[in-house]
């Protein structure tokens, strides 16, 4: 790989004009292909397999006019006049009368018929339906929804919107300025130069220009999920800047030892280029594979994310050589400060050799305190529930907010998460009976408040029931409610009536996806890791390299799930970063955690130990091997994990609980596994092992393939030729073609 990886380099180098041509012509044809075709992400989602998916598909089929959406107007008295007061209640009809002749709208509810007052009268709801699924409804018709209720609000009358259909909010774009704006300053302390510090930039936006259009113009052919987008924002943005952060820096070090740049450019792409192909495939490996988890809003957002990376990588190995060949030896130009090569010579005296020294004197303490801070850190995880953040997680100031306390307080908390039993009468041979039975015992149930009655279809052979909990939609009893009517509940009155009963509804659908994710979580850990354990198995050619890889990021994850804990369910410092409530961890962001930071990791693990391994298998001493090692990459480790800590944090920003969560994870994941996992668990191992680290059976030896990731062999055939590989071996320019016109 590394020999292809060389050539593409010169190439690149060589063809730098028709290299660029080609990305930003692909970014300007990709972007006009969105703006034309592409389509609005979707919160919408189906899991197939599970009880409450099904019984969506059985109303589709026989109850159309059931399985569509609806949205709740929720009214409040403000100075405790009551609802019924003539002119309130004429304020409230003449509103649903507005509403009625919404786009969309084909059904309102009359509170004051239904019943749907509370009992104080002073807070009441009407339900506002839509033929087609939520993210059918075109954004104009939920706009104008949202218009008649902030105009129908009056001094008097206070009038929200909630539930599936409801204001759709674009995200705005603070956080990747912010991420950018912390890249550009760690950039500039690492590089020192104006010049090295903008091809990392440019390289990573001209990445994310095309992933983000590809992800738009894929929502205009399927459904995909609003955090798809962001998250191939935030892995885009992370792994552009870090990948070319990589080889830039082993570029200005071939270019300090005296070769040319066209040289220097394909040794970088053959050296630090082959540890960035290796991590990206294994990111790509571990997001594609979400693929096996079965549940399709999840793969699609894997996918992009996937596809997002291998732009990444494709951009690092042939656009960023051409923009090397453009920078020439100006690379340094325009300084600020002293500009680092971060050669040998320059790092022997840093604080990073001073650290590796430290850790390398005393392993055995090192390691001990390493494995026993994680451990701390990742005692919270033990009591991790998964579940999904409701409106109640949202700011104090949005309406959906503001609906969903006055529900609460009017009603009671299961108001904003009812249950919908779905009844198939097929076999049943009272359907009516079976039904009453049916909703009788649910009503008995001391976790149930309230049961509407039974709605059948024309053709009676479908019923819906509406349930409503005592307990809010994201609660652990609201999850148990639902286990325990389903094995408990329901069964006994399915054999005695022969009707079949399904408890479903949006608040049993997403506790069914957190289910599912459980279920799924350890045979997907089980995949990625083994399949990463004999990929670094090959790599590295150790037996102890892959184990302690794995077991190190395991560390990584289940420190970071224990910080998440603490922070989102137990509470603890939600004031800082602006979190309105304790919230459950979201259901998909550990599967999602370990696929990305499963992958990135990487990044850190090849980088350090593909150093460390150059040095010992050049010297055979392995402590002096890790020290060197250590110092050699510390830096730019130590850069790329603030450029990527920067990016993730900054989307911690957002107000929605699922950005926010999904930005603390990330960065806590990379700050620990970059700190403590690879400057002190990490080199402590190596050096506690030593020459034991790098053992491996002489008949597994010969049977793996040589995959020469880090360019070992090739930069050993460079040098016994002389350097240049200009005997044409090992795929060298031509010898007139050694040097760029204009860059000495």
């Amino acid at each position: 790989m590394s020999k292809i990886l060389y050539r593409l380099g010169h190439w690149s180098v060589r063809r730098r004009r028709w290299v660029l041509a080609a990305w930003l012509t692909l970014l300007l044809a990709v972007g006009a292909l969105s703006g034309a075709f592409g389509g609005a992400t979707s919160d919408a989602f189906s899991i197939p397999g599970t009880e409450s998916q099904e019984a969506v598909d059985l109303l589709e089929e026989r109850f159309p006019e059931a399985s569509g959406s609806s949205a709740r107007l929720v009214f409040a008295s403000t100075d405790d006049t009551p609802l019924s007061d003539p002119g309130l209640q004429a304020q409230v009809e003449d509103t649903l009368d507005e509403v009625a002749d919404a786009p969309e709208v084909v059904t309102v509810s009359d509170p004051f018929a239904t019943g749907t007052v509370s009992p104080e009268g002073l807070v009441a709801f009407a339900e506002v339906g839509y033929a087609t699924p939520a993210n059918e409804v075109p954004e104009e018709a939920a706009a104008a929804l949202e218009e008649v209720a902030s105009a129908r609000t009056s001094p008097a009358l206070q009038v929200e919107l909630g539930g599936e259909v409801g204001p759709h909010e674009e995200p705005g774009h603070t956080s990747e300025l912010i991420g950018l704006a912390v890249a550009v300053v760690v950039l500039l302390i690492s590089f020192g130069s104006l010049v090295a510090m903008g091809l990392p930039l440019a390289s990573a936006l001209i990445g994310v220009g095309v992933g983000l259009s590809g992800v738009t113009l894929v929502a205009g052919f399927t459904d995909l999920s609003s955090t798809a987008p962001i998250l191939a924002t935030m892995i885009g943005l992370a792994v552009g800047i870090d990948y070319a952060l990589f080889i830039v820096t082993r570029h200005r070090q071939d270019l300090a030892e005296g070769h040319t740049v066209e040289e220097a450019a394909a040794r970088a792409n053959a050296t630090a280029g082959g540890a960035v192909v290796f991590a990206g495939m294994t990111v790509v490996i571990a997001l594609a594979g979400l693929a096996v988890v079965g549940i399709p809003f999840l793969t699609v957002m894997g996918l992009a994310a996937a596809v997002t990376v291998l732009i990444a990588v494709a951009i690092a190995v042939t656009l960023l050589p051409a923009l090397l060949g453009f920078a020439g030896r100006n690379i340094d130009r325009w300084r600020i400060g002293r500009a680092r090569t971060g050669s040998a010579a320059e790092s022997h005296h840093t604080l990073s050799a001073r650290w590796a020294r430290r850790v390398v004197a005393r392993p055995g303490l090192a390691l001990a305190g390493g494995l026993a801070f994680m451990a701390v850190l990742a005692l919270p995880m033990l009591s991790m529930r998964l579940g999904m953040p409701d409106a109640g997680s949202q700011p104090p100031d949005t309406t959906a907010r503001q609906a969903y306390d006055l529900l609460a307080e009017g009603f009671g908390p299961g108001f904003n998460g009812p249950l919908t039993m779905v009844v198939d009468l097929t076999d049943a041979a009272d359907p009516d009976a079976a039904t009453a039975q049916l909703s009788a015992a649910v009503a008995e149930d001391p976790g149930v408040q309230l049961v509407t009655p039974a709605q059948p279809n024309a053709a009676g052979d479908t019923a819906i029931v509406g349930v409503i909990p005592t307990t809010a939609p994201s609660s652990a009893e609201t999850s148990e409610l639902v286990h325990h009517l389903r094995d408990d509940v329901l069964p006994d009155v399915e054999g005695a009536t022969g009707a079949e009963a399904s408890v479903a509804g949006p608040t049993a659908l997403l506790i069914d996806v957190s289910d599912k994710l459980s279920e799924a979580l350890p045979v997907f850990m089980g995949l990625v890791i083994g399949l990463t354990m004999v990929l670094l198995l090959v790599v590295f050619r150790s037996l102890l390299v892959p184990v302690k890889a794995a077991i190190a990021i395991l560390l990584s994850i289940g420190a970071s799930f224990g910080v998440l804990v603490a922070i989102f369910q137990w509470g603890w410092l939600q004031a800082l970063v602006g979190l309105q409530e304790p919230v459950p961890i979201i259901s998909f962001l550990p599967i999602l955690m370990f696929a990305v930071l499963f992958g990135l990791s990487m990044d850190y693990e090849v980088f350090i130990l593909s150093r460390i391994r150059e040095d010992y298998v050049r010297t055979g001493q392995a402590r002096a091997s890790v020290i060197s090692g250590l110092t050699s990459s510390a830096r730019v480790i130590t850069a790329a994990a603030l450029i990527m800590i920067s990016v993730f944090a900054s989307f911690a920003l957002d107000v929605d609980p699922t950005v926010k969560m999904m930005g603390i994870g990330f960065s806590v994941a990379v700050l620990l596994d970059a700190t403590v996992v690879r400057m002190v668990i990490v080199p402590a191992t190596m050096a506690l092992f030593g020459d034991r680290a790098w053992a491996l059976p002489g008949w597994l030896d010969r049977v793996l393939p040589d995959l020469d990731v880090e360019g070992e062999h090739l930069i050993e055939a460079l040098d016994e030729d002389g350097g240049d590989g200009s005997d044409g071996a090992v795929g060298g320019p031509p010898a007139g073609d050694r040097e760029l016109v204009g860059t000495r």
